[in-house]
């Protein structure tokens, strides 16, 4: 008997798997491949919407746990993928940096926000206005991280590389079969492939497609992010990685020449020298239009459970949804109203 099946290796299910696999429960993960937006993400970790210039929902909590959980995941797997690095917003205006202060001046914001501007000058960007720095930042090479995961549980004989068929799924009383294999638990976490789940695609996942580039610019001398319109991140050797664009129609993970002209433009507004387009990448990210994750158990069989719905801050909030799932199933922990899927499957007795 396996305690937990997990249909998906993104960021959502490689959180829950490695958070069941310290409590010593057993698990089997099943993956096709078919997701790739975890792979191609930014990977940025930020505590503040830098647009706005607030905080990211239980940013304070969702770091302390991502802390702990990536520290102990890479000495796990023995690779270093987490990197401590500044993000600077960049000014535009006196406007920005008095919005800036008032903003750090408030008690949810202050560890997070510096309030020394930066007046740095970097080869390849103009920044009359200086920029200000936001704390406790970073990214993770998500890419890095899925590959060495992945190879980690097939080294274990815990990941099966096939397609889930849910047809297959026999309910017991007590537990689930599948194909043979008895599990106390499955766990949902696909990603946009949720769409394809019979129990729990009416859940209003969206999906908002991104696109990004790898930049190559030699004149570019950077070592920290900068994040305006879009980031700008250093990975060495001249490249750099930028995005993302934000389209809420197209669902596919195809490149479109419309991202590449709204990147290009942007990049210029950014960067003053001359760079090329290395790669072109494009990822449809699991969104849900309250901007909360799905996280629960459904409502008919109490065996199947969902991670989903991470969104654009899929870093930060794996971790944190992760456990809390777990300890919802294992110890009945009571989840968070804003998370719980309740609050789409309740309202008024009916699913919406």
């Amino acid at each position: 008997m396996i305690d937990y099946l997990i249909v998906g290796s993104g960021l959502a299910g490689i959180s829950f798997a490695e958070c069941a696999l310290r409590y010593n429960r057993s698990i089997l993960v099943f993956d096709n491949d078919s997701q790739n937006s975890s792979k191609i993400a930014g990977g940025l970790y930020n505590p503040v919407i830098l647009k706005r210039f607030s905080e990211v929902w239980r940013a304070k909590e969702q770091l302390e746990i991502m802390s702990d959980f990536y520290s102990n995941l890479a000495s796990k797997i023995q690779i270093k993928f987490d990197f401590r690095i500044p993000i600077l917003r960049k000014f535009y205006s006196i406007e920005e940096q008095n919005n800036w202060f008032a903003a750090s001046d408030k008690e949810s914001l202050a560890s997070f926000l510096s309030t020394s501007l930066c007046f740095k000058n970097y080869d390849g960007i103009e920044s009359p206005f200086g920029y200000g720095e936001v704390l406790q930042t970073g990214y993770l090479d998500t890419a890095a991280l899925l590959v060495n995961y992945q190879k980690y549980l097939l080294s274990h004989s815990l990941l099966v590389k096939e397609t889930f068929d849910y047809d297959a799924l026999i309910i017991q009383e007590d537990f689930i079969t599948y194909k043979g294999i008895k599990a106390r638990n499955v766990v949902f976490a696909e990603g946009f492939g949720l769409h394809s789940n019979p129990f729990f695609n009416q859940l209003p996942l969206d999906g908002t497609k991104g696109e990004l580039f790898i930049i190559k610019a030699p004149n570019l001398n950077l070592d920290v992010i900068v994040n305006t319109s879009v980031f700008i991140l250093p990975l060495g050797n001249d490249l750099f990685k930028v995005g993302a664009t934000y389209n809420w129609k197209d669902k596919t993970d195809l490149p479109t020449e419309e991202g590449k002209n709204e990147l290009m433009e942007r990049v210029r507004e950014i960067i003053s020298c001359e760079f090329e387009v290395v790669q072109h990448f494009a990822g449809v990210r699991p969104t849900v239009k309250d901007r909360r994750p799905l996280v629960g158990t459904h409502d008919q069989y109490k065996r199947f459970h969902i991670l989903n719905g991470l969104g654009t801050r899929g870093v930060m909030l794996g971790p944190a949804m992760a456990k809390a799932l777990f300890d919802h199933i294992e110890n009945d922990f009571i989840l968070d109203k804003e998370i719980d899927i309740k609050r789409f499957t309740n309202k008024k007795g009916k699913k919406s």
